[in-house]
């Protein structure tokens, strides 16, 4: 068998021809899957950053959250301390609790805002021992509410062993 030069140059010339046809597909290849990379790791990057984002606001709401809580328990504590026009009630409650705690009998005689607004005025009647009357306006004195004493009158009943006071009082913590 004799080479024929021909058909060893041709030989020759095909796996070269294919060698260059893989090589040019894989460069293409290895381009488009490149940019299909940066492409995926631009979006990955976008997505990273809204998350953060996301992740950020959520917690400012968590801590928003956490001071609206914290303060309304300070609101409360504020408002303990103002009786509103619009509800007197609590006020004329702390009253009545301050005198069973005081083991005394008191009743309120007369609510009436005062004309100009700045006040409510309360009249009390109350009676039992001289101590419970006593530790009554003690109480009223060093209540959440601020109060002034316009009159005080405390007597002893003649016909019985007990005691018995008038309370005019203006609560000056009034919100109209």
């Amino acid at each position: 068998m004799e080479n024929n030069p021909r058909q060893s140059q041709k030989f020759k010339k095909t796996p070269m021809i294919l060698a260059i046809m893989f090589l040019v597909f894989s460069c293409f290849a290895f381009f488009f899957l490149y940019k299909e990379i940066n492409k995926n790791k631009k979006i990955a990057q976008e997505t990273q950053a809204k998350w953060q984002n996301e992740a950020s606001r959520r917690e400012e709401i968590r801590s928003l959250e956490r001071l609206i809580k914290s303060i309304n328990k300070e609101k409360d504590l504020v408002e303990s301390h103002f009786a509103q026009s619009s509800n007197i009630v609590p006020f004329l409650d702390t009253i009545e609790k301050l005198a069973v705690s005081s083991k005394a009998k008191s009743e309120v005689v007369s609510v009436d805002i005062l004309q100009d607004g700045s006040g409510l005025s309360v009249g009390l009647k109350t009676s039992g021992s001289f101590e419970a009357i006593y530790k009554f306006l003690t109480l009223l004195e060093n209540s959440s509410y601020e109060l002034e004493f316009v009159s005080v009158n405390i007597q002893k009943l003649s016909t019985q062993a007990g005691w018995e006071a008038t309370f005019k009082i203006k609560l000056l913590s009034f919100i109209q």
